[in-house]
């Protein structure tokens, strides 16, 4: 590989960072996400599947184990495709995997009517295109072929004022509306396609590609955080487009504000005195005609 790229950096530090037990916790969270894609999808044995935004191959693999005759990863990341592909031929399933370089929006290399399964985790958050995105999900799907996907809706985790990500920084609140600036400068809540979206535009998006039917399973919780250690808070950015809370404080705070803030908000992070908003969304939807025999 050569120097890594943000996608595979982000990835890494994942599985680097913080505590053995919160990084399994988060595993085991993902797995779980994994699992109801591939059984939303009802994948059965010999099909295809196509993994958009395969990242470390968690649904491609587990779709291999489920019996899919042939997996296509495809992601941005070259470096994540290498780490896909290594680890196919270190499994033996080599011969049942193939790998592409493509952009959700932009699956051309991709023939049309070749998958039997379009399925994803965690990939429109990042698309700003997601209209063309979806026709393109239609297109390379066979007649009868499923649209299985896993989003998070962040717009409903968005809070203002005296909270930041769910803890309350009342006591610091300037320093907090510079670190919010900084953030919001980066990432606009109203415009950065991680945000500007809920499960209402999914479905239209969905329908108006053409598939149908269409189901959605929403799911929201307002509820206590994860206890994380800060060296994964602050050390891991929430997304590959954004640097880490460590390195904002750097480059907002002076010194004194720095260590204010971490005092302040710290102990709340590893002792979960905050409050999660969390919504996801399973969505399954079907190209119209008559699928092909098993």
């Amino acid at each position: 590989m050569t120097q890594t790229d943000r996608w595979a950096t982000w990835l890494s530090g994942l599985r680097t960072c913080g505590d053995v037990a919160s990084r399994q916790r988060g595993f085991e969270r993902i797995i779980g996400w994994r699992d109801r894609i591939l059984e939303n999808a009802e994948l059965r044995a010999g099909e295809t599947l196509l993994d958009v935004g395969c990242g470390e191959r968690l649904v491609g693999f587990g779709a291999l184990e489920r019996g899919a005759g042939t997996v296509v990863f495809s992601d941005i990341s070259q470096d994540l495709l290498d780490f896909c592909k290594e680890k196919a031929r270190e499994l033996g399933v080599l011969d049942r995997s193939r790998f592409m370089r493509a952009a959700a929006e932009n699956l051309a290399q991709i023939e049309s009517e070749s998958a039997d399964v379009v399925a994803m985790r965690s990939v429109l958050i990042y698309v700003d295109d997601k209209k063309s995105a979806f026709d393109e999900f239609f297109r390379v799907l066979r007649p009868g072929g499923r649209l299985s996907l896993f989003e998070p809706i962040n717009r409903f985790a968005q809070t203002g004022g005296d909270t930041w990500l769910g803890y309350d920084v009342t006591a610091v609140g300037e320093a907090a509306r510079k670190v919010r600036s900084f953030y919001e400068a980066i990432q606009p809540p109203d415009s950065d396609p991680m945000f500007a979206f809920d499960e209402r535009d999914l479905v239209d998006l969905v329908r108006n590609a053409g598939f149908f039917p269409i189901h959605l399973q929403l799911e929201s919780a307002i509820e206590a955080p994860l206890l994380r250690s800060w060296d994964t808070f602050a050390g891991v950015p929430a997304n590959p487009r954004i640097p880490a809370l460590a390195d904002a404080l750097e480059q907002v705070l002076d010194s004194e504000e720095r260590a204010r803030f971490v005092a302040h908000l710290r102990p709340r992070v590893e002792e979960g005195r905050g409050v999660s908003r969390t919504c996801i969304a399973f969505l399954t939807g079907v190209k119209p005609g008559v699928a092909r025999s098993a």
